[in-house]
């Protein structure tokens, strides 16, 4: 199994490339050459206040391995809420990303003390398959064994067998269930499907993270229907929707007087939702004060409608959904840790159409069926089918508005196309110009005919290392940076091999 090295780039790492001294490595480096890694990932929160493009370069010369870096930005370098949330999600993010197995091995070494202890509670904890070392002058390099594991320790073994018991009895449940409605056949969803028929039966916080349209309230009403709460009501918010001056209005009620308007006594979306499930859509959306705000009832149970001294009980499951990367935005400060903590506790991330291999035509096929039935309600509808051709050119489309987008084209192509077989050109039609652009002429090259794939692959190449080296001034580290490529020097070779002048 491949092993990929994490670590925080340190100031004794710094300070041994610029002495350049025999012996003196510093800890990543020591680790680097002592052991083998499929790649380094290392994170960085100097900024540009040291030169550590230059120190990554001085490491390629001592190790061929890999290496990708990572700006972070910390508040401080001691700030254990921001170096877990960063170090976490670099870690999700480089494991989602590999094809293969791999065994992230966390340096405990470099960096401040807050960052090693972060590194043991990762290893501890989420990543419990995590190696852990550290490095020394006197010891060399070292496998650190800790006697304890965080998640082991603290879950009990029962909430384990039953998680298990009821991944093995979800696969069996009724078609005629909500999630028998999300058409699906690919493994990624067959596992997202499991896992949130288990959650429905756990009166457990959901978050739903997802790209706009991939079926997140179609979830959310799944979860709402399969479980204990299913006879409750089931409230949709879009908290994106609502103004920052009705928010309080909006989610806690009101009585008759409280503002101007306020006729009568109102509940808000708390109090309607009492004894069923609170949809909280667009969460990222909430502004500051009224992240708080919800906090405060998610911990104590309690509401207060405007101009009410009395406090009234509320018993609410809350399903949240996003389209928001939530970490990223708790580590830029955008959205409080604590309320994404006290949400987070069951997170589904459904995935986008275009990494639903095998689902596409299953999709098109059961929508066009569900705008064939909604249309064919009207006199003079004439039912449509796809022809070959016309399907297929459905199936290339990259769907960057996901299946909200895909119904609506369908709508269109229905609305518009007279007749029973729907054409290649009924659907070039029915494509929006704002999102026809994903399915642009470089991916409508005819195959054949002297078709080189790795000519388009050099090309767009160019194209973006171009663009980046005029954006940056002709500044190499600034465009590797952002092209995502892990140095200048990475950069320099692609230009070697493409022919492109600085």
């Amino acid at each position: 199994m491949k092993k990929v090295l994490f670590a925080w780039v340190g100031m004794n790492d710094l300070k041994a490339s610029r002495e350049n001294r025999v012996g003196e490595l510093g800890p990543i480096a020591r680790v680097a050459t002592e052991l083998e890694f499929a790649q380094l990932v290392l994170l960085n929160n100097y900024g540009e206040q040291e030169s550590v493009p230059d120190y990554v370069a001085w490491l390629q010369g001592k190790c061929p391995t890999p290496v990708e870096l990572i700006g972070v930005k910390l508040s401080s370098p001691i700030d254990f809420a921001a170096i877990y949330v960063a170090a976490k999600a670099q870690v999700e993010k480089v494991l989602k990303k590999s094809r293969d197995r791999i065994t992230p091995v966390f340096h405990l070494s470099p960096g401040t003390p807050a960052m090693q202890a972060v590194w043991i509670m990762l290893g501890k904890g989420p990543f419990a398959e995590a190696e852990l070392v550290q490095s020394s002058r006197e010891h060399g390099v070292e496998q650190v064994k800790m006697p304890f594991n965080i998640f082991a320790e603290y879950i009990p073994d029962a909430v384990a067998g039953a998680d298990r018991r009821l991944l093995q009895i979800s696969e069996g449940l009724p078609a005629e269930t909500e999630f028998g409605k999300i058409v699906h056949q690919c493994k990624e969803m067959k596992l997202l499907v499991s896992q949130a028929r288990m959650v429905a039966r756990r009166n457990v916080p959901v978050l739903l993270e997802g790209e706009t349209g991939t079926g997140k309230e179609l979830f959310a009403r799944a979860i709402h229907q399969e479980g204990a709460r299913a006879k409750g009501p089931f409230v949709a918010v879009n908290c994106g929707a609502i103004p920052r001056e009705l928010f309080e209005a909006e989610f806690f009620g009101y009585t008759k007087g409280a503002f101007t308007g306020a006729t009568t006594d109102r509940a808000g979306y708390f109090e309607q939702a009492d004894k069923g499930t609170l949809f909280l859509d667009e969460l990222g959306e909430l502004p500051a004060e009224a992240q708080v705000k919800i906090l405060r009832v998610l911990n104590d149970g309690m509401v207060r409608r405007l101009n009410d001294k009395a406090e009234r009980k509320v018993d609410v499951r809350i399903i949240a959904a996003t389209n928001r990367h939530l970490l990223k935005e708790v580590a830029d400060g955008r959205f409080r840790a604590d309320l994404f903590y006290r949400l987070a506790v069951a997170v589904l991330k459904l995935p986008p159409l275009r990494e639903r291999e095998g689902d596409l035509h299953l999709l098109l096929e059961a929508m066009l069926v569900s705008v064939n039935d909604d249309l064919g309600r009207e006199p003079g509808y004439v039912r449509k089918k796809f022809s070959i051709n016309a399907k297929n050119l459905m199936a290339r489309h990259g769907w960057p508005g996901n299946a909200r987008e895909m119904h609506n084209t369908i709508l269109r192509i229905c609305v518009w196309s007279q007749v029973a077989i729907i054409q290649e050109e009924d659907v070039r039609r029915a494509l929006l110009p704002s999102t026809a652009g994903t399915d642009s002429d470089i991916l409508q090259m005819p195959l054949g005919d002297g078709f080189k794939i790795q000519e388009i692959q050099d090309l767009i190449t160019s194209k973006y290392i171009q663009r980046a080296l005029q954006e940056t001034g002709g500044n190499k580290g600034k465009a590797a940076k952002i092209l995502g490529l892990p140095n200048y020097q990475t950069l320099s070779n692609w230009m070697t091999k493409l022919g492109i002048d600085r």
